[in-house]
Protein backbone atom coordinates (compact mmCIF):
# COMPACT_ATOMS: atom_id res chain seq x y z
CA UNK A 1 0.00 0.00 0.00
CA UNK A 2 1.45 3.35 -1.21
CA UNK A 3 1.80 6.31 1.45
CA UNK A 4 -0.57 8.85 0.95
CA UNK A 5 0.89 11.92 2.36
CA UNK A 6 4.60 11.36 1.10
CA UNK A 7 3.73 12.59 -2.72
CA UNK A 8 6.57 15.62 -2.51
CA UNK A 9 9.76 15.53 -4.34
CA UNK A 10 11.62 18.33 -5.41
CA UNK A 11 9.28 20.58 -4.35
CA UNK A 12 7.01 21.86 -1.39
CA UNK A 13 3.94 22.78 -2.80
CA UNK A 14 2.87 20.32 -5.19
CA UNK A 15 -0.96 21.16 -6.90
CA UNK A 16 -2.32 18.06 -8.95
CA UNK A 17 -5.39 18.73 -10.86
CA UNK A 18 -7.87 15.55 -10.66
CA UNK A 19 -10.69 16.90 -12.66
CA UNK A 20 -10.27 20.65 -14.62
CA UNK A 21 -13.33 22.18 -16.51
CA UNK A 22 -14.96 25.18 -16.58
CA UNK A 23 -17.93 24.49 -14.57
CA UNK A 24 -15.90 21.42 -12.14
CA UNK A 25 -12.73 20.81 -10.01
CA UNK A 26 -10.94 18.61 -7.66
CA UNK A 27 -7.79 19.77 -6.63
CA UNK A 28 -5.30 18.13 -4.48
CA UNK A 29 -2.27 20.32 -3.20
CA UNK A 30 0.12 18.85 -1.21
CA UNK A 31 1.64 21.52 1.21
CA UNK A 32 4.41 19.30 2.73
CA UNK A 33 4.99 16.05 3.27
CA UNK A 34 1.93 15.39 6.03
CA UNK A 35 -0.35 17.45 4.94
CA UNK A 36 -2.74 17.18 2.13
CA UNK A 37 -5.93 18.62 1.08
CA UNK A 38 -8.43 18.36 -1.52
CA UNK A 39 -10.58 21.37 -3.20
CA UNK A 40 -14.14 19.94 -4.65
CA UNK A 41 -16.49 21.93 -6.31
CA UNK A 42 -19.09 19.46 -8.59
CA UNK A 43 -22.22 19.12 -10.47
CA UNK A 44 -21.69 15.56 -11.96
CA UNK A 45 -24.07 13.38 -13.95
CA UNK A 46 -22.70 10.48 -12.62
CA UNK A 47 -21.10 9.50 -8.92
CA UNK A 48 -17.82 10.46 -8.23
CA UNK A 49 -15.63 8.57 -6.27
CA UNK A 50 -11.82 9.00 -4.81
CA UNK A 51 -9.99 6.25 -3.22
CA UNK A 52 -7.51 6.84 -0.01
CA UNK A 53 -5.39 4.52 0.86
CA UNK A 54 -2.49 5.37 3.33
CA UNK A 55 0.10 3.84 5.75
CA UNK A 56 0.22 6.62 8.07
CA UNK A 57 -1.94 7.58 10.61
CA UNK A 58 -4.30 10.91 10.38
CA UNK A 59 -6.72 13.09 10.70
CA UNK A 60 -9.37 14.28 7.79
CA UNK A 61 -11.59 17.44 8.37
CA UNK A 62 -14.15 17.69 6.07
CA UNK A 63 -15.81 21.34 5.56
CA UNK A 64 -19.13 20.47 3.70
CA UNK A 65 -20.20 24.15 2.25
CA UNK A 66 -22.96 22.57 -0.32
CA UNK A 67 -24.19 18.62 -1.25
CA UNK A 68 -23.06 16.29 0.55
CA UNK A 69 -21.05 12.86 0.43
CA UNK A 70 -20.34 9.57 2.25
CA UNK A 71 -16.55 8.28 3.29
CA UNK A 72 -17.11 4.57 2.81
CA UNK A 73 -14.80 2.26 5.23
CA UNK A 74 -13.80 -1.01 3.27
CA UNK A 75 -12.51 -2.22 6.48
CA UNK A 76 -14.77 -1.90 8.50
CA UNK A 77 -18.03 -2.12 6.20
CA UNK A 78 -19.17 1.14 7.36
CA UNK A 79 -20.67 3.64 5.34
CA UNK A 80 -20.61 7.83 7.19
CA UNK A 81 -22.67 10.31 5.96
CA UNK A 82 -21.52 13.86 5.62
CA UNK A 83 -23.77 16.30 5.76
CA UNK A 84 -24.22 19.80 4.10
CA UNK A 85 -23.28 22.80 6.56
CA UNK A 86 -20.71 20.36 8.19
CA UNK A 87 -17.17 21.25 9.98
CA UNK A 88 -16.34 17.12 10.82
CA UNK A 89 -13.47 15.12 12.39
CA UNK A 90 -12.63 11.90 11.56
CA UNK A 91 -9.34 9.67 12.78
CA UNK A 92 -8.18 6.63 10.73
CA UNK A 93 -4.99 4.90 11.47
CA UNK A 94 -5.23 2.39 8.75
CA UNK A 95 -7.28 3.49 5.92
CA UNK A 96 -9.16 1.79 3.16
CA UNK A 97 -11.24 4.34 2.09
CA UNK A 98 -13.36 6.29 -0.35
CA UNK A 99 -14.99 9.45 -0.70
CA UNK A 100 -18.33 9.11 -2.65
CA UNK A 101 -19.96 12.01 -4.04
CA UNK A 102 -23.49 11.55 -5.53
CA UNK A 103 -24.52 12.43 -8.83
CA UNK A 104 -27.02 15.37 -9.99
CA UNK A 105 -26.25 17.24 -6.99
CA UNK A 106 -24.19 20.70 -6.77
CA UNK A 107 -20.93 19.94 -4.48
CA UNK A 108 -18.68 21.98 -2.91
CA UNK A 109 -16.02 20.70 -0.09
CA UNK A 110 -12.96 21.51 1.38
CA UNK A 111 -11.14 18.27 2.91
CA UNK A 112 -8.00 18.46 5.64
CA UNK A 113 -6.12 15.59 5.66
CA UNK A 114 -3.16 15.59 8.47
CA UNK A 115 -0.39 13.01 9.16
CA UNK A 116 -0.16 11.82 13.03
CA UNK A 117 3.33 12.63 12.93
CA UNK A 118 2.12 15.95 12.15
CA UNK A 119 0.48 16.42 15.12
CA UNK A 120 3.21 14.83 17.04
CA UNK A 121 5.24 17.87 16.72
CA UNK A 122 2.45 19.77 18.96
CA UNK A 123 1.82 17.41 21.81
CA UNK A 124 1.63 19.36 24.88
CA UNK A 125 2.21 18.08 28.50
CA UNK A 126 -1.21 18.61 29.81
CA UNK A 127 -2.64 15.42 28.53
CA UNK A 128 -5.98 17.19 28.63
CA UNK A 129 -5.30 19.30 25.10
CA UNK A 130 -6.89 18.37 22.12
CA UNK A 131 -4.11 17.50 20.05
CA UNK A 132 -3.00 15.64 22.69
CA UNK A 133 -6.20 13.61 22.81
CA UNK A 134 -6.56 13.43 19.15
CA UNK A 135 -3.07 11.70 18.62
CA UNK A 136 -3.62 9.07 21.72
CA UNK A 137 -6.87 8.24 19.89
CA UNK A 138 -5.13 7.70 16.62
CA UNK A 139 -2.44 4.98 18.55
CA UNK A 140 -5.13 2.58 18.57
CA UNK A 141 -6.30 0.48 15.46
CA UNK A 142 -9.33 2.23 13.96
CA UNK A 143 -9.99 2.39 10.12
CA UNK A 144 -12.30 5.31 10.64
CA UNK A 145 -14.00 7.31 13.32
CA UNK A 146 -15.90 10.10 13.72
CA UNK A 147 -14.61 12.45 16.68
CA UNK A 148 -16.86 15.45 16.53
CA UNK A 149 -19.43 17.40 14.52
CA UNK A 150 -20.16 21.09 14.12
CA UNK A 151 -21.92 23.33 11.78
CA UNK A 152 -19.90 25.96 9.54
CA UNK A 153 -18.89 29.10 11.35
CA UNK A 154 -17.62 32.38 9.13
CA UNK A 155 -14.68 32.23 10.72
CA UNK A 156 -13.64 28.62 9.83
CA UNK A 157 -14.77 29.87 5.92
CA UNK A 158 -12.69 32.83 6.08
CA UNK A 159 -9.50 31.00 6.95
CA UNK A 160 -10.17 28.17 4.56
CA UNK A 161 -10.80 30.88 1.71
CA UNK A 162 -6.67 31.84 2.98
CA UNK A 163 -5.31 28.57 2.18
CA UNK A 164 -7.63 28.23 -0.95
CA UNK A 165 -6.50 31.16 -2.62
CA UNK A 166 -2.19 30.54 -1.40
CA UNK A 167 -0.53 30.87 -5.00
CA UNK A 168 1.36 28.38 -6.34
CA UNK A 169 4.36 31.09 -7.60
CA UNK A 170 4.20 33.33 -3.89
CA UNK A 171 7.19 33.85 -2.12
CA UNK A 172 7.26 31.05 0.25
CA UNK A 173 3.95 29.70 0.03
CA UNK A 174 3.99 26.33 1.74
CA UNK A 175 4.98 28.44 4.34
CA UNK A 176 2.10 30.50 4.29
CA UNK A 177 -0.35 27.71 3.76
CA UNK A 178 1.13 25.88 6.55
CA UNK A 179 0.44 28.28 8.88
CA UNK A 180 -3.29 29.06 7.53
CA UNK A 181 -4.05 25.20 7.83
CA UNK A 182 -2.41 25.44 11.60
CA UNK A 183 -4.74 28.39 12.55
CA UNK A 184 -7.53 26.23 10.64
CA UNK A 185 -6.27 23.31 13.19
CA UNK A 186 -6.53 25.94 16.20
CA UNK A 187 -10.04 27.32 15.31
CA UNK A 188 -11.62 23.78 14.67
CA UNK A 189 -9.99 22.21 17.24
CA UNK A 190 -11.20 24.62 20.08
CA UNK A 191 -14.72 24.14 19.18
CA UNK A 192 -14.07 20.22 20.85
CA UNK A 193 -15.34 19.57 24.41
CA UNK A 194 -13.48 16.66 26.59
CA UNK A 195 -14.36 14.92 29.37
CA UNK A 196 -11.96 13.90 31.91
CA UNK A 197 -12.03 10.29 32.44
CA UNK A 198 -10.74 10.22 36.00
CA UNK A 199 -14.07 12.92 36.63
CA UNK A 200 -16.93 11.16 39.17
CA UNK A 201 -20.45 10.39 38.05
CA UNK A 202 -21.44 14.00 40.17
CA UNK A 203 -19.13 15.73 38.57
CA UNK A 204 -20.29 13.82 34.82
CA UNK A 205 -23.85 14.92 35.79
CA UNK A 206 -23.45 18.55 36.95
CA UNK A 207 -20.91 19.11 34.31
CA UNK A 208 -23.51 18.14 31.54
CA UNK A 209 -26.71 19.55 33.12
CA UNK A 210 -25.18 22.95 33.62
CA UNK A 211 -23.89 22.81 30.06
CA UNK A 212 -26.82 21.86 28.09
CA UNK A 213 -28.64 25.18 30.15
CA UNK A 214 -26.38 27.46 28.90
CA UNK A 215 -26.19 25.74 25.71
CA UNK A 216 -29.80 25.96 25.26
CA UNK A 217 -29.41 30.01 27.18
CA UNK A 218 -26.35 31.78 26.58
CA UNK A 219 -28.22 34.76 25.54
CA UNK A 220 -29.95 35.35 29.24
CA UNK A 221 -28.28 33.12 30.76
CA UNK A 222 -29.63 32.37 34.86
CA UNK A 223 -27.73 33.39 37.71
CA UNK A 224 -24.81 30.98 39.20
CA UNK A 225 -27.43 30.74 42.04
CA UNK A 226 -30.43 29.58 39.90
CA UNK A 227 -28.05 27.11 37.73
CA UNK A 228 -26.67 25.78 40.55
CA UNK A 229 -30.17 24.64 42.00
CA UNK A 230 -31.00 23.65 38.58
CA UNK A 231 -28.11 21.30 38.52
CA UNK A 232 -28.79 20.13 42.78
CA UNK A 233 -25.92 21.78 43.80
CA UNK A 234 -24.48 24.80 45.37
CA UNK A 235 -22.73 28.11 43.73
CA UNK A 236 -18.91 26.70 45.66
CA UNK A 237 -18.97 23.21 43.67
CA UNK A 238 -20.81 24.21 40.46
CA UNK A 239 -18.50 26.83 39.84
CA UNK A 240 -15.56 24.27 40.73
CA UNK A 241 -16.75 21.20 38.96
CA UNK A 242 -17.55 23.50 35.92
CA UNK A 243 -13.64 24.87 36.06
CA UNK A 244 -12.32 21.45 36.30
CA UNK A 245 -14.22 20.12 33.70
CA UNK A 246 -14.59 22.70 31.21
CA UNK A 247 -11.48 24.55 31.69
CA UNK A 248 -12.97 28.04 32.30
CA UNK A 249 -15.18 29.83 34.35
CA UNK A 250 -18.89 30.06 33.64
CA UNK A 251 -18.62 33.17 32.54
CA UNK A 252 -15.90 32.40 30.53
CA UNK A 253 -17.78 29.33 28.73
CA UNK A 254 -21.42 32.16 28.33
CA UNK A 255 -19.05 34.43 26.31
CA UNK A 256 -17.41 31.46 24.21
CA UNK A 257 -20.68 29.98 23.61
CA UNK A 258 -21.84 33.82 22.77
CA UNK A 259 -19.25 34.01 20.40
CA UNK A 260 -19.32 30.80 18.03
CA UNK A 261 -23.21 31.52 18.07
CA UNK A 262 -22.52 35.36 16.44
CA UNK A 263 -19.80 33.46 14.23
CA UNK A 264 -22.04 31.41 13.00
CA UNK A 265 -24.70 34.49 12.06
CA UNK A 266 -21.94 36.04 10.30
CA UNK A 267 -21.72 33.42 7.98
CA UNK A 268 -25.72 33.73 7.14
CA UNK A 269 -25.47 37.77 5.94
CA UNK A 270 -28.60 38.38 7.44
CA UNK A 271 -27.79 40.40 10.11
CA UNK A 272 -25.64 43.83 10.90
CA UNK A 273 -23.23 43.91 13.60
CA UNK A 274 -25.67 45.08 15.92
CA UNK A 275 -28.42 43.22 15.84
CA UNK A 276 -25.82 40.35 15.64
CA UNK A 277 -24.46 41.47 19.27
CA UNK A 278 -28.26 41.47 20.52
CA UNK A 279 -29.31 38.33 19.09
CA UNK A 280 -26.22 36.50 21.41
CA UNK A 281 -26.85 39.05 24.37
CA UNK A 282 -24.66 41.85 24.06
CA UNK A 283 -26.17 45.01 24.76
CA UNK A 284 -23.29 47.22 22.92
CA UNK A 285 -21.99 46.46 19.29
CA UNK A 286 -18.47 48.19 20.35
CA UNK A 287 -18.23 45.95 23.13
CA UNK A 288 -18.72 43.04 21.20
CA UNK A 289 -16.44 43.52 18.57
CA UNK A 290 -13.86 44.36 20.96
CA UNK A 291 -14.74 40.70 22.90
CA UNK A 292 -14.93 39.13 19.20
CA UNK A 293 -11.34 40.36 18.50
CA UNK A 294 -9.99 39.47 21.46
CA UNK A 295 -11.20 35.55 20.53
CA UNK A 296 -11.17 35.11 16.84
CA UNK A 297 -8.18 37.74 15.94
CA UNK A 298 -10.85 39.55 13.92
CA UNK A 299 -13.42 42.21 13.59
CA UNK A 300 -17.04 40.83 13.07
CA UNK A 301 -17.46 43.77 10.08
CA UNK A 302 -14.27 42.09 8.34
CA UNK A 303 -16.22 38.46 8.13
CA UNK A 304 -19.25 40.09 7.38
CA UNK A 305 -17.64 41.24 4.14
CA UNK A 306 -15.88 38.58 2.72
Amino acid sequence: MDSFFFNITNTSYKITKLLDTKKEHVTRVDISNGIVFFDIHLNSSQDQVYHVKNLDRMIAIPVTKKGSFAIDDHIQKKCFEVKENSIDIFISSRQDLSLRIKKETETEIFVLFVADFILKRYLSSDANEVINYLYDNLQDEVSCELMDSHPIDAMSLHIIDKILNTKAEAYMNSIRCEHNILEFMIHRFGLLDMLDDELSDDEICISKTSKNILLRSFSTPPSIQILAHLCATNETSLKKIFKKVYKTTIYGYIQKLRLEKANLLLKEKSLNIGEIAKEVGYKHQGHFSKLFFEHYGIYPKDLLKK
